[in-house]
This record gives C-alpha cells, structure tokens and sequence, in this order.
C-alpha cells in the first residue's frame, strides 16, 4: 500500500493585504511584524498619526493609517484610507483594545461601557466594513485578539471579562452567518503575555503597594501552568496561520495561546 502524500494548500494571500488594529506596540506590533515576514502587504493602524508612521517603518510595512478605534467615522475613514492605498484588506486584525480592573463593588456602568467601546464595538465596524469586499471575492480572514478573558473570569476585572466574552460571542456569530463564503473569523485568546501593559501593571503596582516586582510578576505567571508569560511571537504565529490558505476549515473559534490555562 502506497504512503500517502500529504500537499499543504498554496497560501493565496502570501501577498494579501492585512491590516492589523492596535499595531503599534504589544502583540499588535507583534502580529504586524509576523505578517510581515510571511509575505503580506501589512497596514498598520494606530491612535496617532506619529506612532503609526515609527511602527510601520521599523517593521517594513506596505502602509499606516491612524484612528481612535471608538469613533466609528475615524476607524471607517482611516479603513477607507488603506483600501485606496494598498487595496482591499483581506485580512483584518482587530488588536486594539484596552483593560481597566477594579473590585467588582466598584465597577460602574461607565466602565463598563468604556470596555464596551473599546473592545467589542469597533470589531462590529470594521467587520461591517471589509465583509462585503471579502465575500465578493470569495477569499478573507478576520481575527480578532481577544484573551482567556473571554473564555473565564478573573477576579477585579470584570468589565473587561464581560467585554472580552462579547468579543468572542460575536466572532462565533458572524463566522456561522459567513461559513461557506471563503470567510473565516476566529479569535485568539493570549493568557498574559510578556507586552509593555503587564510590565505598567506591575510598575504601578510596586508604586502602590510596595511589594517586590517579582512577587507581583509571579501573580501573572502563575496563572500559566508553564509558569511563564506568553511571549508575543506566539500569538503572531496563531494569527499568521489563522490567516493562511491550510486553515480554511478553522473558523468560529476561540483559539486560546495560555500554556494549558485553559
């Protein structure tokens, strides 16, 4: 009986164009630079026109655009700008996003509509925005970074918990209502990873309370059974093959890049 020959699906968006939001720093500046090196036309989308300019550059991007992602004319208009400068975007990274914690007690309505904003209304518009040139052609990939956050909770936080959960219920969502067009639409959901945030986090809590970095760092490890931070090539490596041609059939799914977290 002859072996069988396994042949990986050709990539035909090697030389597609990805926008990736939040791309400036952390896992999005991280993601773009994944992109990058694997082939794609990357646009870099950032709040200021400045940091946007410095991130593309450093990672040899096609192209920057900038926008506060919750102003949902700036982020239309800043997509609009990338599609006429490099052409229609074929896979979407929504990055962008933010955390805020605080005793549940304390947690207001604001704040929670402050996560809202941030994390879950922009991917509704910039997916309403590239879905129909996707579907046209047959072809398109959308993944959103969302975090094990959206998959459990975490104590102090749940505004964000709640955002992250929306997050990844709309991603299941609209891949169901795109299945079969070509379109996938998955989110990967990084445990803390090793970004300039977590590394704040920890300054402002040695500030506060005094205790030793490393005690602090270990309230993150420990939450990997690795005991270790996330690094972020890691979740650029899941984006970057999210986005090629051999995981066509993955869509609809919560992709978790924990260390066994989950």
């Amino acid at each position: 009986m002859r072996p069988h020959r396994i042949t990986l699906l050709s990539n035909p968006s090697r030389t597609a164009h990805a926008l990736v939001s939040g791309g400036t720093r952390g896992l999005g500046y991280a993601i773009a630079g994944g992109l990058v090196e694997a082939g794609y036309r990357v646009t870099v989308l950032g709040r200021r026109a400045e940091s946007a300019a410095t991130a593309a550059a450093a990672l040899g991007a096609a192209g920057h655009v900038h926008a506060d992602v919750r102003d949902r004319e700036a982020l239309e208009a800043a997509l609009a700008e990338a599609v006429n400068g490099h052409g229609p975007v074929e896979v979407l990274v929504n990055n962008a996003g933010s955390a805020e914690t605080a005793p549940f007690r304390r947690t207001s309505v604001d704040q929670l509509r402050s996560m809202m904003a941030l994390n879950v209304e922009p991917l509704l518009t910039a997916m309403q925005f590239v879905l129909p040139g996707m579907v046209e052609a047959g072809f398109g990939r959308i993944v959103t970074v969302a975090s094990t956050a959206g998959l459990k909770g975490y104590a102090y936080a749940s505004a964000y918990c709640a955002s992250k959960h929306a997050a990844v219920g709309l991603t299941r969502a609209v891949a169901l209502e795109t299945a079969g067009t070509g379109v996938t639409v998955n989110a990967v959901c990084p445990g803390y990873a090793d970004t300039d945030m977590i590394r704040q986090s920890i300054d402002a809590l040695h500030e506060k309370t005094g205790r030793p970095k490393e005690e602090l760092l270990g309230n993150f490890t420990r939450q990997n059974p690795m005991g270790r931070l996330i690094d972020p090539v890691e979740v650029a490596g899941t984006v970057v093959w999210l986005a090629g041609a051999n995981a066509s059939a993955i869509t609809g799914q919560a992709v978790p890049v924990a260390g066994g977290e989950l």
